[in-house]
């Protein structure tokens, strides 16, 4: 991993299951500590210092590194893959031809985030819950 990757916040939605065991998953990833997770719900996100509200972070994903700079979109999941050491994943996501479908893909699941957690939700957090008891054994 580069040594020169600055820290990187995400905003998630706490609310969302499926958001919840993507983030318990990348949380266990930070092995470098490279990565940072605010609950946008909670008293921890601070809309004014961010510069995103919290409407805004509930229709797209924002990360913000280190020197303040602000992403959206796809190029925070690159990002974060990337910082979690998923090189194939952040590939993925950091395709210019790409960018045009991902950011598609992503509005469609923001916008319908509570209906697929409730279909597929509480699955991947059972299995991100089996997953990670297994790798403690």
């Amino acid at each position: 991993m580069n040594s020169q990757l600055q820290k990187l916040t995400l905003f998630y939605d706490g609310l969302c299951p499926l958001c919840l065991a993507e983030i318990r998953f990348l949380s266990r990833r930070n092995e470098a500590g490279l990565l940072d997770f605010i609950d946008i719900n909670s008293s921890q996100f601070e809309a004014n210092s961010v510069g995103v509200s919290c409407e805004q972070a509930l229709a797209a994903m924002y990360g913000q590194y280190a020197d303040g700079q602000l992403i959206q979109g796809p190029a925070v999941f690159a990002a974060a893959y990337q910082r979690a050491s998923l090189s194939f994943l952040a590939w993925i996501f950091s395709r210019k031809s790409l960018q045009p479908l991902l950011e598609l893909a992503y509005q469609f699941f923001a916008r319908n985030r509570h209906k697929i957690s409730q279909l597929i939700g509480p699955c991947a957090l059972w299995l991100e819950s089996k997953t990670n008891k297994t790798k403690k054994s």
